[in-house]
């Protein structure tokens, strides 16, 4: 496994894979690795020839009182898991190298980045877009695998690449979850024992609102988001930020659920913003006879 710090550099490693008849397989991420991100890289592995991961916390997507200075690092340990996996190259720049010296330059996702996170974090998906921009052309035609956990993420970036016509295969992998249903982050490093207990509601309460569409016939799309909200307001811990039962593709407010749809909720417990989706799907009315 090969660190390397330039973007020239992986470019033209990759460049030289690629004039070989080998097929790239890319995992941006922002450092601090666990088993989501080992599973990206492990999909990366089966079905790709080469396998590069990024490690960079962007400046870029958090505002001025979020958690960058806090962000949890450990570039030695990263590296570890990256080389158990087998990755054979990790792109870790700074941000000197990432963006120069003018970094004001960005891409406007517009309204899809203003909903969910977004309403409360402005900005935040334009800076993911940006950086998720530049290391597309980094990596040059590639599979880029990304966690589904960040569903609105996923939903910006299929956007950007098919808009921008990155040769880029977005690939969306399942969320990794801890035995309690709490989806993986690096974030929960900052839960105590008890948030750490409470953080759990998330998932819990969007399970029981995917069984209300699936098992009891709910249909009433601002009804599901309620039955979210009201769940993880009930934990004493858990500061609701928002619920919702959104269009996959499109993340606008569903009214009636006719078929998939998204269901994501976001909190604060502690000095953590969590955040969790899934899916629900209603199952086609029977046809008449």
């Amino acid at each position: 496994m090969r660190l390397v710090e330039t973007k020239a550099a992986l470019r033209a490693l990759l460049d030289a894979d690629r004039r070989n008849g080998k097929r790239v397989g890319f995992v941006p991420t922002m450092g601090y690795l666990h088993e989501g991100h080992a599973g990206l890289i492990r999909a990366a592995r089966a079905e790709c020839d080469v396998v590069v991961v990024s490690i960079f916390v962007n400046p870029l997507q958090f505002g001025a009182n979020e958690d960058l200075g806090a962000y949890p690092r450990d570039l030695d340990r990263d590296l570890a898991v990256c080389k158990a996996e087998g990755a054979d190259y990790v792109l870790h720049p700074t941000v000197d190298e990432m963006y120069g010296k003018d970094s004001t330059l960005r891409i406007t996702v517009g309204p899809i980045g203003d909903v969910l996170c977004g309403a409360s974090r402005p900005g935040h998906f334009d800076g993911v877009a940006t950086v998720v921009a530049k290391l597309f052309n980094i990596a040059g035609p590639c599979r880029a695998y990304f966690g589904e956990k960040d569903a609105q993420q996923l939903v910006v970036i299929r956007r950007l690449a098919d808009t921008l016509d990155f040769p880029v295969e977005i690939v969306g992998c399942a969320t990794v979850r801890e035995p309690d249903g709490l989806a993986m982050s690096s974030r929960n490093t900052y839960l105590k024992e008890d948030e750490r207990t409470a953080a759990a509601v998330l998932s819990r309460a969007l399970f029981e609102a995917r069984d209300a569409i699936e098992r009891q016939g709910e249909r009433d799309g601002a009804k599901v988001a309620r039955l979210i909200a009201e769940r993880i307001s009930s934990e004493p811990l858990a500061t609701l930020d928002y619920a919702a039962c959104v269009n996959p593709h499109t993340l606008e407010d569903v009214s009636e659920i006719t078929g998939r749809v998204l269901l994501a909720a976001a909190a604060r417990i502690g000095n953590a913003r969590l955040i969790d989706n899934t899916t629900a799907t209603a199952p086609a009315a029977p046809s008449g006879g």
